[in-house]
Parts: C-alpha cells; structure tokens; sequence
C-alpha cells in the first residue's frame, strides 16, 4: 500500500473518531462536518491505492 494511501486512511479513521465524538457531545453541526472530511479522505485512500497499483 502506497505511503500516501496509509495517510489518508489515517486521517479518515480520526476524521470518524472526532466525528463520533462531536455527536456525543452533542455537536452536530462539527460532526456533519468531520464526516465530510472523511468521506474526502476516504476516496484520497482508494485513489491511492488504485494509482498505485496501475503503477506496478
């Protein structure tokens, strides 16, 4: 798995951890926010890993 593929997938599992913690404080507005981001994140990690697979 591509270097970068492993960020984004790091940044989305956080993304969904501060996302779920946002709704339980009751933050809902920060919380839409925070799954927008890792839903971002997420295609940045299947893009990723697609790219580098063409590569080899």
């Amino acid at each position: 798995m591509p270097r970068l593929a492993v960020y984004a997938l790091v940044v989305c599992l956080l993304a969904v951890a501060a996302a779920v913690v946002s709704f339980v404080e009751g933050s809902v507005l920060i919380g839409v926010v925070w799954i927008l981001l890792a839903g971002l994140s997420s295609n940045m990690t299947w893009y990723y890993v697609r790219r580098g697979r063409a590569s080899n």
